[in-house]
């Protein structure tokens, strides 16, 4: 069945545009307004494409775009999807398996994310290099269907650490405070207790957040290659730094990051255009 709804979404944005794009893009908090460097070919809302989800967060379009960023054929998801939402991990994850079909060969993934390492400070900005998988339900569970992945995919090289690398590299020669991190994911709303805080760290991770971790999995069981940039907006170690956070001051500390995000992900897809 799950085959049979992303051919029905695929022939959907068929009808609608005929652009082929080469890397798929998640604009989570913190790149919501990379679509405007977007030179936009076609842009179609989610709830026009058949089986895709309605993003309900604050700050999300909910919108499919496609165009070129830097030079280079992209497919942007202005806006995500979370399992805190009530949405299924299948659902979550639904638009990766399109964007698999549509032709992409690679995913951007961007995020805020809780710091929980003490040499990260908010607006920090993190290239992810492994994750930490603590949320209550996988994506791949269930009957697996060989046309979208292997039953039992290998997580051992899922980052793609050459573009971490880059990434590293073009922080540096623009002064841009960057790192490589361990990402922690759970399952929200809530922000996390202190205590759960101190935990986090004392298991080797770097982040904390709520995303990224399902398409993740799917983009790995699709066999696409992964960058995942996170954007620190709370300090959550040492414990004594920690302050009560709000989703507004997540989201400020996300748009003060935006610029430094957006050029990192420019210029990385204008060596590939």
């Amino acid at each position: 069945m799950l085959y049979e709804h992303i051919q029905e979404a695929l022939r959907f944005i068929r009808q609608r545009t005929d652009f082929q794009p080469k890397t798929g893009i998640i604009l989570g908090t913190g790149l919501g307004n990379l679509v405007n460097d977007i030179a936009v070919a076609a842009a179609i809302r989610y709830e026009e494409i058949p089986h895709f989800p309605v993003s309900t967060v604050q700050s999300h379009r909910g919108q499919l775009i496609f165009g070129h960023l830097a030079g280079h054929p992209v497919v942007a998801m202005a806006g995500r999807f979370h399992y805190y939402e009530g949405y299924s991990m299948q659902q979550v994850t639904f638009p990766i398996r399109v964007m698999k079909f549509l032709g992409v060969e690679q995913l951007f993934i961007s995020n805020a994310a809780g710091g929980t390492s003490q040499h990260f400070q908010a607006g920090d900005i993190v290239f992810v290099k492994d994750h930490i998988n603590l949320q209550p339900e996988n994506p791949l569970r269930g009957s697996n269907d060989e046309r979208l992945g292997p039953r039992f995919p290998d997580m051992l090289h899922t980052y793609d650490r050459a573009l971490n690398a880059r990434a590293l590299a073009i922080a540096q020669a623009n002064g841009i405070r960057a790192h490589e991190g361990v990402y922690l994911g759970l399952q929200g709303p809530n922000l996390e207790t202190s205590a759960e805080y101190q935990f986090i760290h004392r298991i080797g991770a770097d982040l904390v957040g709520m995303s990224t971790i399902p398409e993740v999995l799917v983009a790995r069981h699709s066999g696409l290659r992964l960058f995942v940039l996170s954007v620190v907006t709370n300090k959550c170690f040492p414990l004594e730094d920690i302050r009560e956070t709000t989703v507004e001051d997540v989201i400020a500390v996300a748009q003060a990051a935006e610029p430094k995000m957006t050029l990192i992900v420019k210029a990385l897809l204008q060596e590939m255009a």
